[in-house]
């Protein structure tokens, strides 16, 4: 009986509007700093843009390692060894193709083939695909004229993103922005199955087994293809500790606010992930020009005010 009461009381905390804003804002900021922190990886450890297979070599790297770090984390906490049993596969594997090998396969790529300014700003649609999933596929919610709305002035804001003069195909290559967009379609995917999951088994053990799982896969396909890391230096090895700390602490904590609410409450407010991408883009790698040029400005406008109209109409019920 105590047990349940708590439980229903972690539950109830986890519902609050400010604990999953704080939260859902830290989450954001982590995964702000992932695009400039991935391309300063590329530079510390010799890696160039046209090597991609040691770019997935590097990502298999940190997500394996995130994975156990969640893992020996959840082992501390529970007091015991934190390990999948077989029943649980089924759940594990198709959030681990969808979060981790498809993702970040296409992520860490394009990642190399375009601005960190571009990216964070492209990552920012995930959240509406994954809204759009939530309606039109799982049909866990209405899809609204307002949400339509937000949707659009959202997806407005990466074609904006792009345009270089007057010319809407300029500056965009599909190894670049176009492989960001793809990952990020694999992350709505991955959203709506943690949603679903995360209630089935711990969202903490489901975190830490698929993004180790998914990191050794990705580990092996750049080894196969040919990709190595021989400029690893006490730097390098640091921030790929960062970066997989990134991933254990955004991911573990995102989908443990998926179990305990809608899908659409918690993808709305990535609205901060751009935002942060594109203030520590400018400030780590200096694309300061470009992160506030009108172009540049009226994209993350355009998805801002695309996410606060969708919350907006949530939260008033205005039709």
């Amino acid at each position: 009986e105590k047990e349940r009461i708590y439980m229903s009381e972690k539950e109830n905390i986890l519902t609050r509007t400010w604990m999953v804003v704080l939260l859902a804002s830290i989450c954001c900021i982590l995964w702000g700093s992932a695009i400039p922190a991935i391309k300063t990886g590329y530079r510390l450890l010799e890696v160039e843009s046209s090597d991609t297979a040691s770019q997935i070599v590097f990502a298999g790297i940190r997500f394996a390692l995130a994975g156990l770090l969640v893992l020996l984390f959840g082992t501390i906490r529970e007091k015991k060894i934190m390990l999948p049993e077989k029943s649980m596969i089924r759940y594990i594997v198709p959030v681990c193709l969808a979060q981790t090998l498809v993702q970040y396969f296409f992520f860490y790529i394009g990642v190399a083939h375009t601005s960190g300014v571009k990216g964070g700003i492209i990552t920012g649609t995930g959240n509406f695909i994954a809204i759009l999933m939530s309606c039109l596929v799982a049909r866990n919610e209405k899809l609204t004229g307002w949400k339509m709305i937000g949707c659009l002035l959202g997806f407005a804001g990466v074609v904006l993103i792009n345009l270089n003069g007057s010319t809407l195909d300029m500056g965009f290559k599909l190894t670049g922005e176009g492989f960001v967009l793809i990952s990020q379609v694999s992350y709505a995917v991955s959203t709506l199955l943690i949603n679903r999951y995360s209630k089935k088994m711990s969202p903490v053990l489901l975190s830490g087994s698929q993004f180790f799982a998914g990191g050794i896969l990705l580990f092996i396909i750049g080894k196969f293809m040919g990709g190595h890391l021989d400029k690893l230096t006490a730097a390098g090895a640091v921030l790929i500790l960062y970066l997989a700390l990134v991933s254990a602490v955004a991911y573990t904590l995102w989908s443990i606010l998926l179990a305990h609410n809608p899908v659409s409450r918690i993808a709305i407010l990535g609205f901060v992930n751009p935002l942060c991408s594109v203030i520590l883009s400018a400030l780590v790698l200096g694309e300061v020009q470009e992160a506030f040029n009108l172009y540049s400005l009226s994209a993350l406008v355009m998805v801002c005010v695309g996410i606060y109209i969708v919350n907006f109409r949530k939260e008033t019920g205005i039709s």
